[in-house]
């Protein structure tokens, strides 16, 4: 069978959640739920640091303006991680070269990741921050659910996968606009507060 399925899945949820996504692929294959997680996730000290960084971003992710600056500075490490566990998982089962695996995941992770981080802008124009805890746990949750859905039907978890994806992108392009104004004020802000801080200064 094709790795494909799991490999385009895993991409999807690393851009929404890189260390979880490590962290249930090796508890999967030191488990014994499936063969087709590589040895090489399921150590124990990669298990242990996948853990730890879970926690850190479940607690960054919840707060508004800290999970976006978490999420600016993950721009680059989950479309690595999603293109490394993929490259990973096709090493192990053989039915996909490792490049176009990488390639994959990869690319499918930085697609997720825009919507997250494009989606949580939005939300930080909201002062309040129950939504922002709402959405987290909501992307904790399905990533958790698709990836083991992933593990016994592969197919299926790759078209939710893909239909998710969609569905962000699609969104997200409504929300520009709004992310743009947010984005304009804040900027505005800034320079009002400069100028004041300027016209309060002592003469010298």
């Amino acid at each position: 069978m094709s790795v494909l399925p799991l490999v385009f899945t895993s991409g999807w949820a690393s851009g929404i959640n890189a260390y979880a996504v490590v962290l249930l692929l090796g508890i999967f294959g030191a488990t014994g739920l499936s063969d087709e997680v590589p040895e090489s996730l399921q150590r124990p000290e990669i298990l242990v640091t996948a853990g730890v960084l879970f926690l850190c971003e479940a607690v960054a992710d919840k707060i508004p303006y800290v999970d976006s600056l978490w999420d600016s500075v993950h721009t680059v490490i989950r479309p690595v991680s999603g293109a490394v566990v993929a490259a990973l998982l096709a090493g192990q089962s053989g039915s996909l070269s490792d490049l176009a695996a990488g390639a994959i995941g990869g690319s499918t992770a930085l697609a997720s990741h825009t919507v997250k981080a494009g989606t949580r802008m939005a939300i930080n124009t909201s002062p309040e921050p129950f939504s922002n805890i709402l959405m987290s746990t909501a992307e904790d949750l399905g990533v958790a659910g698709i990836l083991t859905f992933a593990m016994f039907h592969p197919e299926a978890a790759a078209i939710i996968a893909g239909v998710l994806l969609i569905s962000g992108l699609v969104v997200l392009y409504f929300l520009v606009s709004r992310i743009r104004r947010f984005l304009r004020r804040r900027a505005q802000r800034r320079e009002e507060r400069r100028l004041a801080a300027r016209v309060a200064e002592p003469p010298g």
